[in-house]
């Protein structure tokens, strides 16, 4: 007998079949939600808005109610039918959105048959700290989970802490015929590199002949195969790596090359999309060195594939590495001090986050070696009171919580997140809520809302007989979902009060024909392949916003440690802009003030618009966007048939490969 499952009423959906949704943007959060979220239907037609709410709570639901059914907890249909319908009304309006992989892939067959949670799942962190023992084990899981389109953090303690030896031919060839599945690339990558890792180890030789040939449908994750060109340039490259270093133990460089060069084969092909963050020690020149190219020449074609950060500890000189900053932005920093022994900065510590050992590639979660970050995404100024606000996130909250119901492929993952069930509920348009109801309101939001959260995870977790989560918020960077909802990203503030959003289509998209005939500038892409074409999105934020450019590297310093204070127990993400010129002296000082109020920063110079061809955002005059916005007329999808190219990561387009 087949399962039951859990339906939202056709009647309560139909009543929403035929309303505008409100995408933000001037049809951009529309047609980001096509190319992005929106997935095929049986009929071969794309899902509208409605339809992808309604499998989305669906999905959520479900993933309740087996839980529940499953622990004989006393499920009820009734109650779960009001609940989901005011998750899907919160959901259908933007006040809250699911992250990019939760409205992609939550109630598909990817989580309601194959129980695939970590397609749930944003991002991740691994540490190397215990090499010696684990071997291989942090590279692969490493792979694995951006397969899977996981993004990773991963550090480098383990330099240092085994040998590499080449296998000898004396002791034979051991061939492995790679299977067509993400598991078989996984296992010849272990086979590789334990090949080196134990001594006296065979040959690993590799067949090929079973992938499918680049250009095959790939199923499940959508999109087509690369083929098996990329995994055997990865097996030669890690070969080239060890064998540079028979005889020596394993380095810091090495493990981030590793690293390093699994990323690239991961987003080869333009398949798929991840992160990677590498995390090293404050003191370490080798690591700092890693993307000086004349001193790491062999790094220029696959160094760009992870942000790098420094473990900074309070009381640390920041001169020398805040030089490094002011000429290219990198390391950055976290504090794993303050991510161990606070929840919120306001609050005194409590210590109950001594395992963390890392953060994920945005930073914006404290987590665990093995341990995954889920996250949601709420949109404060899309409220009208607080008492709406609350409400929010309640249905925020337990979509956040249903997540850590499910089961990832790895053992070590899954003991971590049942004992933690860490969540991450984040607000976007904090600059438009600032703005909407005044700093000192706002606040009271913050912190009133905190205490929501924290309310309904009593409640919930003694319904679901779980956990209570160890931390509940964050700010995450975000990226196309707060383009859906027409919010600015995070704690940051828009780059311009009006600007051209420029989005890469595919000139075969569906979408290509609606946004011609509605008037919207459309050209080939710079430097690219014919199949590539730009569209032009002009975008009004509201007037009384500030612009980055505005904006001081002090105050954004000082509205990240606003919101570590008042709103995220685990991180706020934030990514600095400073003009190089007249603030980049200022790093180090800036670093001495705000180690007490921060767990992660990074910082990113600042340059005028229009150095290079078709930036995705370029700044115009309030005249030139009236005169574009004139040439445009209100755009009609209508029926597509556009493949989603979903984002599988942080959501966010400054921490991706």
């Amino acid at each position: 007998m087949s399962e039951k499952k859990f339906t939202l009423s056709p009647t309560f959906v139909a009543e929403y079949a035929d309303r505008k949704p409100p995408f933000g943007f001037n049809g951009l959060g529309e047609m980001v939600y096509l190319r992005t979220y929106s997935r095929f239907k049986a009929d071969g037609t794309q899902e509208q808005w409605h339809e992808t709410v309604q499998r989305v709570v669906e999905g959520c639901y479900n993933m309740q109610r087996r839980w529940i059914t499953q622990h004989n907890l006393g499920w009820s249909d009734r109650k779960a039918q009001r609940s989901a319908q005011e998750m899907y009304d919160r959901i259908w309006n933007m006040k809250f959105l699911p992250p990019g992989r939760g409205l992609w892939a939550m109630g598909t067959a990817l989580t309601d048959e194959k129980d695939l949670a970590a397609a749930l799942n944003n991002c991740a962190f691994v540490s190397t700290d215990n090499l010696a023992k684990d071997l291989a084990e942090p590279f692969v899981f490493l792979m694995d989970a951006s397969m899977l389109g996981i993004g990773v953090g991963f550090d480098t303690k383990g330099a240092g802490s085994l040998t590499i030896r080449r296998p000898s031919l004396d002791n034979g060839v051991a061939v492995f015929t790679i299977p067509d599945t993400r598991e078989g690339w996984v296992e010849s990558v272990e086979k590789l590199l334990l090949s080196y890792f134990v001594a006296g180890s065979q040959i690993a030789g590799f067949d090929y002949s079973l992938i499918r040939p680049a250009g095959s449908p790939i199923k499940g994750f959508g999109g087509v195969a690369s083929g098996a060109e990329p995994l055997e340039k990865l097996h030669t490259e890690i070969r080239e790596v060890l064998d540079r270093c028979d005889g020596q133990p394993i380095s810091v460089t090495n493990i981030v090359d590793i690293m390093n060069l699994i990323g690239k084969c991961v987003v080869a092909g333009n398949v798929r999309r991840t992160a990677e963050i590498a995390f090293g020690d404050k003191d370490s020149e080798e690591f700092l060195d890693l993307k000086n190219y004349e001193v790491n020449p062999h790094r220029a074609e696959f160094g760009w594939t992870s942000n790098n950060s420094i473990f900074a500890e309070i009381g640390q000189d920041y001169r020398a590495s805040a030089q490094r900053v002011a000429l290219n932005g990198e390391p950055g920093y976290v504090w794993l001090e303050n991510m161990r022994a606070y929840s919120r900065m306001g609050e005194a510590p409590d210590h109950k986050d001594k395992r963390v050992a890392g953060a994920n590639p945005c930073v914006e979660q404290s987590l665990e070696s093995y341990e995954l970050c889920n996250l949601v995404e709420t949109f404060p100024a899309n409220h009208t009171d607080l008492d709406d606000y609350k409400r929010t996130l309640k249905y925020a909250y337990l979509f956040a919580k249903t997540v850590t119901l499910g089961k990832t492929p790895w053992a070590k993952t899954n003991r971590v997140l049942l004992r933690n069930r860490r969540i991450g509920l984040s607000q976007s348009g904090i600059q438009q809520a600032i703005a909407k109801v005044g700093i000192e309101t706002y606040r009271q939001w913050c912190v009133e809302g905190y205490a929501t959260v924290r309310h309904y995870d009593d409640v919930y977790s003694e319904w679901l007989a779980i956990p209570k989560s160890i931390k509940v918020t964050s700010v995450k960077p975000s990226g196309s979902v707060s383009l859906l909802a027409g919010a600015t990203p995070g704690i940051h503030w828009p780059e311009s009060t009006t600007y051209i959003r420029r989005m890469r289509l595919s000139k075969h998209s569906d979408l290509i024909t609606p946004l011609s005939l509605a008037g919207y500038k459309i050209e080939p892409a710079v430097g690219s392949e014919d199949s590539t074409l730009v569209v032009e999105i002009p975008v009004k934020i509201e007037e009384d916003i500030r612009t980055a450019a505005a904006v001081s590297m002090w105050e954004q310093l000082a509205m990240a440690a606003f919101m570590q204070k008042y709103w995220a127990d685990n991180q706020v993400s934030a990514t600095i802009t400073f003009d190089p010129a007249t603030e980049g002296a200022q790093i180090g000082h800036a670093l001495d003030y705000f180690q007490y109020q921060l767990k992660g920063v990074s910082f990113l110079p600042r340059y005028d618009y229009g150095a290079y061809p078709q930036m995705p955002y370029e700044a115009i005059s309030q005249e030139t966007y009236q005169a574009r916005l004139a040439e445009i007329t209100p755009v009609s999808f209508g029926s597509t048939h556009e493949e989603a190219v979903q984002e599988k990561y942080c959501d966010s387009s400054g921490c991706v490969i």
